[in-house]
């Protein structure tokens, strides 16, 4: 598995994802659903070059949703709360220094 292959987006538009970021240095993000802990942590030091200390991880159950008629269900999916080490930060919104 390749590091853009395990992490799927970040979460960081909802309240709570600012709060734990601003105070617990803590990053959200949705994660491929067969990653465990180890592979999410590689992951993101690789991806964002910062230090991990550590990786907590969530599988969120698929909601129901009406199409037409009937009812789908959407895709379970998984979430990875990672603490950051003291000092690191991941900025999403940087601009690039290319042209």
């Amino acid at each position: 598995m390749t590091p853009e292959s395990v992490i799927r987006r970040p979460i960081f538009l909802t309240e709570k994802s600012n709060t734990l970021r601003s105070k617990n240095n803590q990053v959200i993000f949705e994660v491929l659903r067969g990653a465990n802990k180890i592979q999410i942590k590689e992951a993101v030091q690789k991806l964002f070059n910062v230090k991990v200390e550590s990786v907590n991880t969530m599988v969120y159950r698929g909601k129901d949703r009406r199409m037409g008629r009937g009812y789908a269900k959407m895709q379970n999916w998984k979430k990875a709360v990672v603490t950051l080490k003291e000092g690191e930060n991941i900025d999403f919104f940087a601009e690039s220094s290319e042209g």
